[in-house]
């Protein structure tokens, strides 16, 4: 399967890692960011794995979401063969106000 970044993903994820870098130093950065592939290498391979968010329930596309670690959540949903990577979050933030920015 192809995965696709959406740039509100990108830049969330990007955001998250530098917050990371910034508080807890390169070694956890690193950590965070092996947990996202992990997590996308098992979405690969089992595309519903993850829960249906009901944030996302009057959405088209059936949005599933997949937490990274304790503070992290990622959006996703899946077309035919392909993977998008929708949001990403930190869940300590108010989740409607986040998922009103994930299209």
């Amino acid at each position: 399967m192809k995965v696709i970044w959406h740039p509100l993903a990108l830049a969330n994820r990007r955001n998250i890692a530098d917050y990371i870098l910034n508080k807890f130093g390169n070694k956890s950065k690193k950590k965070f960011l092996k947990a996202i592939t992990d997590k996308i290498r098992l979405i690969k391979l089992n595309p519903d794995i993850a829960p249906i968010d009901p944030l996302f329930e009057t959405y088209t596309d059936i949005y599933r979401s997949v937490i990274i670690d304790s503070l992290s959540k990622m959006v996703y949903y899946v077309e035919t063969d392909t993977i998008h990577i929708a949001g990403f979050w930190d869940c300590r933030c108010e989740p409607s106000s986040q998922a009103k920015r994930v299209k």
